[in-house]
């Protein structure tokens, strides 16, 4: 394959195919998914730094462990869980370090949908309501309300029982509520 050019083939044929020896493969399929594990490693770590630390070790796990795909999932699925799982052992690592807070910023009680500097005010708030949920909550309210998945699919790429999925959106909504319950309209 020329550089640039598109692998026709389907994940599961690139996978296999990396599995088996083939140089370009896993780097095919990667190229091909990077841009969403990259907004998944996002919304999962909360920061840049992190998240692209997460999708490095996610990756390097994913190509170590390629042989270990059963192809009960799709690809995209299995590569999403390792990228999360990846982002949530680094949350865990974060929190035994120590770290010097930062001061809280003043957030405009209510945000004027024409006035641009209130929407950024409005993103960082909810970023540091979601940075205070617990990384579980935070990965299933991420997967279902911010990228849209059914709770079946998210249940699917972390793994865990919908019912999992359901109790951990339900009281991490709850939690953000009450985090962001200034910008409700009295």
């Amino acid at each position: 394959m020329t550089r640039g050019s598109v692998d026709a083939r389907s994940d599961e044929d690139l996978l296999l195919a990396h599995v088996h020896g083939d140089p370009g493969a896993f780097s095919a399929l990667i190229e091909r998914h990077h841009d969403y594990l990259w907004a998944v490693a996002c919304r999962t770590s909360g920061n840049a730094d992190d998240a692209a630390d997460a999708l490095q070790d996610a990756l390097l796990s994913a190509h170590r462990m390629a042989d270990r795909f059963r192809s009960d999932a799709k690809v995209t699925s299995w590569l999403h869980r390792i990228v999360v799982n990846a982002c949530l052992d680094r949350i865990r690592r974060n929190r035994l370090r120590s770290t010097v807070p930062l001061p809280d910023w003043d957030v405009a009680q209510y945000a004027d949908e024409h006035d641009h500097m209130a929407a950024v005010d409005l993103s960082l708030s909810i970023g540091r309501a979601l940075d205070e949920l617990p990384a579980e909550q935070r990965a299933a309210i991420v997967a279902v309300d911010i990228e849209g998945l059914s709770v079946v699919e998210a249940a699917e790429r972390l793994g865990v029982p919908t019912g999992t999925i359901k109790s951990r959106c339900s009281r991490g909504r709850l939690r953000l509520s009450q985090i962001l319950g200034h910008l409700r309209d009295p």
